[in-house]
């Protein structure tokens, strides 16, 4: 017995060793910069401008015959009149009608281009809503230290911003080394097809091969539990999406005499049953690079779990888990969004369909989610068909590169003391049509939110701070100077 107790003790002995010497190596990540300062900005112009952006309303809908051309129109003239610097220099081409792909010839050839995105079109408001907003959501109305307006945060003020910077940038007679590009889309809220994507192909189709895609994404935010300082997530990959139909099809008759199973507790079961069995999922990919991150930063017991996950995994998995965030970091997820069935409350339906959203963790993709789905429903009077328009999950961009460490450095020196941590973007950009022209693909927008501002994309009062304003255009100053200059 004392040789196995002392084998024992010896055991847990070097389980901690190990477990202590793991944690003590874990270390962290950032970069000691000094913070920049002196960089002028017109807060209240930047502020004056993205509020005339707001009140136009290049609004995208599901429908497309909805789509207000002139509206767009509208806007481009917009953009001439406000950074009349950046068009009289740039050059400047509408792809897809309406998106717009400006170019800024460097000085050196052979240094590949970089470039920055955001998209023109907006979400609209929730039918019903509009009385519940502050301020009228397209007046455009700066008011209590606030621009509010659809499209503040998603994504007029990346654009006006980087627009902001460029006409900065030339009237100090900066002038780049590395050619930078600008892509707005016009079509990113349903999709990106006609905008985004054309440019891409477009890029692809001259031969340009990109050191670094910077589009809408994470933001600074003191939302992250465990850690005390603000962390700027920055986006290196971003999940896929395919919904899928399923539909039933059984005889019908009248109510008093039905049959076991109906066309809609058929359907219903299938849909039980993929929610009660979700796509297996992990620490993995961006997920884990971001807890390699944000590990080093925080207390010591967490931090033994983090360096430890070997160990820990399936207690971390489930407490970060808990969260309907945090699952979506970890796998793909399954929503039903969809269900069709019935005309009549005494009349058994024949047919009966719902449609199934999934969020495509990378490592997974359309076709094993579909094996999943079938798997899953083992049901043969189950018909399953995706809908037309998907996307597989993007590739995870490079963490090492020259790139990723640069825009790091930007983070630290314009907001400093804050946390840089990569992550997935669990929604969709329009950057993943460019994952074929580099590997270097980052959504960081430099906002800083907290939990209720986030909270309000493409929700009722959209607002993004005056200073906060100021703050994005610095930001595109420095990243500039610091990549392209």
């Amino acid at each position: 017995m004392k040789r196995i107790l002392l084998v024992s003790l010896t055991g847990v002995a070097l389980l901690l060793a190990v477990l202590l010497v793991r944690a003590l190596r874990f270390a962290s990540k950032q970069l000691e910069v000094e913070p920049v300062t002196g960089i002028a900005v017109d807060a209240e112009g930047v502020a004056q401008r993205l509020a005339a952006a707001l009140r136009i309303e290049t609004v995208s809908h599901q429908d497309s015959a909805a789509f207000d051309a002139e509206e767009f129109r509208r806007f481009h003239s917009f953009l001439e009149q406000s950074f009349p610097t950046v068009h009289a220099t740039l050059a400047k081409e509408t792809v897809g009608e309406f998106s717009l792909l400006f170019r800024w010839a460097g000085t050196d050839e052979a240094l590949k281009p970089i470039l920055l995105m955001a998209h023109m079109d907006v979400v609209p408001v929730e039918p019903g809503t509009e009385s519940e907003w502050t301020h009228p959501a397209f007046a455009g109305r700066i008011a209590e230290g606030y621009v509010w307006g659809r499209g503040a945060l998603d994504d007029k003020g990346n654009l006006v911003a980087e627009l902001e910077a460029i006409e900065t940038l030339l009237s100090e007679g900066f002038q780049p080394r590395r050619t930078l590009y600008l892509a707005f889309g016009h079509d990113e809220e349903v999709g990106g097809m006609r905008g985004a994507k054309v440019i891409a192909e477009t890029l692809s189709g001259r031969g340009v091969d990109l050191e670094y895609v910077l589009d809408e994404g994470g933001v600074v935010t003191d939302a992250v539990p465990g850690v005390d300082a603000p962390v700027a997530l920055v986006g290196v990959a971003e999940k896929g999406f395919v919904s899928l139909r399923l539909s039933v099809r059984t005889d019908g008759g009248h109510s008093s005499m039905p049959p076991e199973k109906t066309a809609v507790g058929i359907l219903a079961s299938a849909v039980h049953k993929l929610e009660s069995h979700q796509v297996p999922g992990g620490i993995r990919g961006a997920t884990a690079a971001m807890f390699d991150y944000l590990g080093p930063e925080m207390p010591f017991t967490t931090r033994v779990a983090l360096a430890n996950r070997w160990l820990f995994g399936p207690l971390i998995e489930s407490r970060f888990g808990a969260a309907p965030e945090g699952n979506a970091m970890l796998r793909t997820t399954t929503a039903p969004t969809i269900f069709h069935a019935g005309v009549k409350d005494n009349v058994l339906p024949s047919s009966a369909d719902a449609v199934v959203n999934f969020r495509i963790l990378p490592g997974d993709g359309v076709a094993s989610v579909i094996d999943h789905v079938r798997n899953t429903v083992d049901d043969p009077r189950i018909e399953i068909e995706p809908l037309p328009f998907y996307s597989e999950p993007s590739a995870i961009s490079e963490l090492g590169s020259d790139s990723y460490r640069a825009l790091q450095r930007t983070v630290h020196e314009m907001f400093p003391g804050v946390i840089v941590a990569p992550y997935l973007v669990v929604g969709g950009t329009d950057s993943r049509y460019f994952n074929g022209l580099t590997t270097n693909v980052y959504r960081f927008s430099p906002l800083t939110l907290n939990r209720a501002d986030f909270q309000r994309v493409h929700a009722t009062d959209e607002r993004v701070a005056v200073e906060a304003c100021a703050d994005m255009v610095r930001f595109y100053i420095r990243l500039i100077r610091n990549t392209a200059g």
